[in-house]
């Protein structure tokens, strides 16, 4: 039986500010992407989340950005690759730290917004995301967008890599995703999308706009936990990967 992952993004709030009901996606995700506290999150969600994760059997994950809380990571900022370095290894520090204090182990990382779109094309900015979790601990996962300049640097710098694609976003003929600012960038219907990540895991490859496919790996899905119907969409891609016999479980790092 073939095996994927399901992921999503948790921990997104701040202080008194909620982002998605992460305990309902916590009961369906076999990893959670916890945010770092530069684009959501804080010491009090993150603690939450990771012990959360913990008690429903839940793989967890740095989930590092831009330090923009108003923009939710979201916006391109000019930091110099040095500087994207540090900030990585910056946020998975404060990751290790309230994981360990909320008793569970964290497994890998995965980055956030417009910093993943930024490393999905831009080499150097790729090797610096991947050099700053090969410095803070080998031993973590590297969860890189499938058929990236993110899957070649974790590669390349020798980390355990997890190619994912996107349940609820379109991708363009070249394997990329599409951008938000465009129409049918975001995916809402859940039955459509979950008949898509079937065809997709079957294919092995990414189904763009025009319904081209290109061949890339698959070891994981994601589904934007922020989205209004993420729940929905998160139950109706599970069952519908079940259904057709592919098993759901969180990857073994390290």
């Amino acid at each position: 039986m073939r095996s994927v992952d399901l992921n999503c993004d948790c921990g997104e709030g701040f202080g008194a500010y909620a982002m998605g009901d992460d305990a309902a996606m916590l009961d369906i995700v076999t990893s959670a992407n916890v945010a770092c506290g530069f684009h959501g999150g804080d010491p009090e969600i993150m603690a939450a989340t990771f012990a959360a994760a913990k008690a429903k059997g839940v793989a967890i994950g740095a989930h590092p950005g831009f330090p923009d809380l108003w923009g939710f990571g979201r916006r391109k900022l000019p930091f110099t690759t040095g500087e994207i370095e540090r900030l990585v290894a910056y946020q998975i520090g404060a990751a290790l730290a309230l994981a360990a204090y909320a008793g569970h182990r964290l497994s890998y990382v995965k980055a956030h917004g417009a910093l993943s779109n930024i490393a999905m094309v831009d080499e150097s900015v790729a090797l610096a995301i991947a050099r700053a979790v090969k410095s803070v601990d080998p031993r973590l996962g590297f969860l890189a967008v499938s058929g990236t300049k993110l899957e070649a640097a974790g590669a390349a710098e020798g980390l355990a890599v997890a190619r994912e694609i996107y349940a609820d976003r379109a991708y363009t003929d070249d394997g990329l995703l599409l951008d938000r600012s465009f129409p049918g960038a975001v995916l809402h219907d859940p039955a459509e999308v979950a008949e898509r990540v079937l065809a997709m895991v079957e294919a092995g490859a990414v189904i763009s706009v025009s319904g081209k496919r290109a061949p890339l790996g698959v070891d994981s899905i994601c589904v934007h936990g922020d989205s209004p119907n993420a729940v929905a969409m998160a139950k109706a891609v599970r069952l519908r990967l079940e259904a057709a016999g592919v098993a759901l479980a969180p990857f073994a790092w390290g």
